[in-house]
């Protein structure tokens, strides 16, 4: 299909490059950014973008040695990898083989919950209400049974708040809360029966498949929005698009992307989707690129980066990683990983929106 853009829809200006920094959730205007396994909090809008140090977690020596240079770190997929800041100022991160809170007040994340099947979810949703959720993610090969877990207690007690049956689903590529409808949108993959796209009740008590049975229903990358959920395929068989599900509607694909869609977020009403390298007898685009759009409808490649030499399963496929949360800035921030020529480093621009301008059509 063809792709369509707009003249200028989204201006990215480079605020600086951070090297060595994960970009990991907005908290309104504040970013959590992790620094191997220390936590900062950089506020962009401050005179000279001030940084403040926030806690860090104490990991085994052996992460301790690895996490010293960047391709230890990669192979042992080392420090931060999602967090989730509480009403009360409490925060839930992911860590490797961990999840790990840590109380207001304190400096050091505790291990609330050991990973038992694979070594970290790919993400974690906090609903209105503070309650906080994850979805195992593992190789799972023999199709055995698949758990969420939930607390309501800011991260201090986990417990099984769905399970899929064995044979169901391989895993749970992600949860996102929807505050637009207080609801939770589930994904998961990856055979075309077990790629679904799940909206679940807020309290879990309601689950209803929307989307499924094809590698176009098998997501990774959502971001909600007043009139639609939008979302980017991930799919290693079939060319990957970026949809949108109107309320109520029928997914209509927006726009052709170069590889697997692995993260999107919003900033004020533009919307951004990643797309990383995995390759594929499809997907055979060398460069790990960054999509926007000023009103969900017309998409542009703002950006790309050639993967490195160490790309791979091994040292992590290239790609490039947006944070979640709700951002009240114009700042779009994310870390590029196995990329020349800026390996791990964040990058910040900030967004302007200049309208739609007239569409063209790209092949």
């Amino acid at each position: 299909m063809a792709t369509r853009v707009a003249r200028s829809s989204v201006g990215l200006v480079t605020q600086g490059h951070f090297s060595g920094c994960r970009a990991l959730a907005w908290h309104g205007r504040s970013l959590y950014v992790g620094q191997r396994y220390t936590l900062w909090r950089w506020e962009p809008e401050c005179v000279e973008s001030r940084w403040t140090y926030v806690a860090r977690f104490q990991p085994r020596w052996d992460r301790r040695v690895s996490s010293v240079t960047r391709l230890g770190s990669r192979l042992r997929r080392d420090g931060f990898h999602a967090l989730e800041v509480l009403s009360d100022g409490s925060m839930v991160a992911v860590l490797p083989g961990a999840i790990a809170v840590l109380p207001p007040g304190e400096t050091t994340f505790r291990v609330t919950w050991r990973i038992q099947r694979g070594t970290r979810p790919l993400g974690l949703a906090q609903t209105a209400s503070g309650a906080v959720f994850w979805g195992e993610y593992y190789a799972n090969k023999s199709r055995d049974s698949v758990h969420v877990y939930g607390s309501l207690d800011g991260g201090r007690r986990w417990e099984i708040a769905h399970t899929f049956e064995a044979g169901c689903i391989r895993h749970v590529h992600n949860i996102v809360y929807d505050r637009f409808e207080d609801c939770l949108w589930m994904v998961t993959g990856d055979a075309d029966a077990e790629s679904r796209v799940i909206r679940v009740s807020s309290d879990w008590r309601e689950m209803r498949t929307v989307l499924s049975g094809s590698q176009q229903t098998r997501v990774l990358a959502l971001v909600p929005t007043e009139q639609a959920l939008y979302f980017a395929t991930d799919t290693p068989s079939e060319t990957n698009h970026i949809y949108r599900l109107r309320r109520g509607g029928t997914p209509e694909p927006l726009a052709v992307i170069a590889g697997s869609g692995m993260r999107g977020c919003r900033v004020g009403r533009a919307l951004f989707f990643s797309s990383g390298v995995e390759p594929s007898a499809v997907n055979q685009h060398p460069f790990t690129c960054l999509y926007g759009s000023s009103d969900g409808r017309y998409w542009t490649k703002l950006r790309q980066w050639r993967a490195d030499f160490w790309a791979g399963r091994l040292f992590q496929y290239s790609r490039f990683l947006l944070p979640r949360g709700e951002n009240a800035t114009d700042i779009l921030a994310g870390t590029s990983v196995a990329v020349k020529p800026h390996d791990g480093t964040m990058v910040a621009w900030r967004v302007s929106q200049e309208g739609d301008g007239e569409p063209t059509v790209c092949d």
